[in-house]
């Protein structure tokens, strides 16, 4: 079988919802519009800490999809000052979100043990102020939020091969980018950086999928222990560490970018390593020059910059059963799942959907008992899980199947 990413169809029940006049869909779905609608009809707990369970209506997969969302719409009405990554989100918050997180992944590895038969991921994406508000396509909710997917691997293995140059599997040009001039330093920075036990960095040839042969040239570790790591705070702790490491170097590279020889960030958190390693990397301060100057001669080139961190950053199993995280460098247009070389094509199509929800909810509905067993939520009374299942509104997504901004450098 040839080896490749893989573009799978997925159909959805079309949304019964009416756009506001000049809005694109995809704005109008990550809107704070839609999110009453999202909870009244898709939402399955709710806590004290704004953490909203919800079913994805414009899924990825009809096995298992679900994704928790932090809501600080109501609290935080600037878009811009809600919380869009990991580092951001208050402790009490974070701790009761890796419970979930745990108990969620520990489910589905429960339901799917045999990892030739479903690729089982997880993880979050900032769904970001990184856009430069006059850009087509920006979210508008601008909150952090984590999926939940499984995929059978018989589908994935029957899907026909996606395009490379999809826009969606080129990562918006950071990852050439780094992975192009810059891969030796950015792994030897991570190396020094972080002090980690329970993540063991990994190879390309014992981390990727061997079906789509994904991901490409992203840093990958190793969770020793497997699913059962999940419960020791410590995991968590190092997972943040990984996201943190990234920004570091996310935002000492552009800082460098936006001017020769800037002094070290303030906040870092890994001072000494930005300083030796790569304040002091012939590539990494050369290859800052090189964006530069092409941006002081290409207006537009510029403004395609994201100047702060995107990312995307997910827990994902191979087919050899190995538990793994990796963390890519931007995520322009790209979803979750394409990281691991999956392009979900979404269709129209309420009679084949229709078939596969019973199942779908079900699981959903196991999971969020087990979640309420562990005193992490409440039920959500929404009609529309007493009710027959029909219609259902947007969620706040970045997949394959909506506008991304222009592609960066």
């Amino acid at each position: 079988m040839e080896i490749g990413p893989r573009e799978l169809v997925t159909p959805f029940r079309p949304i019964p919802l009416e756009i506001p006049g000049g809005m694109k869909p995809n704005e109008f779905f990550n809107s704070t519009e839609n999110l009453n609608d999202l909870v009244n009809r898709n939402g399955l707990l709710v806590n004290a800490e704004d953490l909203l369970l919800y079913r994805k209506a414009l899924g990825h997969s009809l096995a298992f999809d679900g994704s928790i969302l932090y809501n600080t719409s109501k609290r935080i009405l600037n878009p811009l000052g809600r919380p869009v990554r990991r580092t951001q989100v208050p402790e009490p918050v974070k701790r009761v979100w890796n419970r979930m997180n745990q108990i969620l992944i520990g489910y589905m590895i429960e339901q799917y043990p045999d990892p030739n038969d479903a690729l089982v991921l997880a993880g979050e994406a900032s769904l970001d102020a990184t856009w430069p508000m006059t850009s087509p396509g920006v979210p508008s909710i601008r909150m952090l939020h984590n999926h939940f997917i499984v995929f059978p691997m018989a589908d994935l293995r029957a899907a026909p091969l996606a395009q490379r140059e999809n826009p969606n599997l080129t990562d918006g040009g950071q990852h050439s980018l780094f992975q192009a001039h810059m891969r030796e330093v950015y792994q030897r920075f991570f190396d020094q950086a972080l002090d980690l036990r329970i993540l063991r960095a990994a190879d390309a040839a014992e981390s990727r999928l061997a079906l789509t042969g994904y991901p490409e040239g992203l840093p990958c570790w190793e969770i020793v222990g497997g699913v059962e790591a999940l419960k020791e705070v410590r995991f968590w702790r190092e997972y943040d560490a990984i996201l943190e490491g990234f920004l570091d170097f996310y935002r000492t590279f552009f800082s460098q970018v936006s001017t020769r020889n800037a002094p070290i960030l303030p906040d870092v958190r890994f001072r000494q390593p930005v300083e030796e390693v790569l304040l002091f990397d012939r590539d990494f301060m050369a290859t800052a020059k090189k964006v530069r100057d092409r941006c002081i001669r290409e207006p537009a080139y510029a403004n395609s910059i994201r100047w702060e961190p995107a990312f995307k950053q997910i827990i994902f199993r191979n087919e050899t059963g190995r538990l793994l995280v990796t963390i890519s460098q931007n995520s322009i247009g790209n979803a979750i799942t394409e990281l691991l070389g999956v392009v979900v094509k979404r269709v129209p199509d309420a009679i084949r959907y229709g078939l596969a929800e019973p199942a779908l909810i079900e699981r959903l509905l196991e999971v969020r008992q087990r979640l309420i067993d562990a005193d992490l939520g409440e039920v959500i009374g929404a009609e529309h899980w007493t009710a027959p299942l029909v219609g259902q509104a947007g969620d706040p997504d970045t997949g394959s199947d909506v506008t991304a901004p222009p592609s960066a450098p």
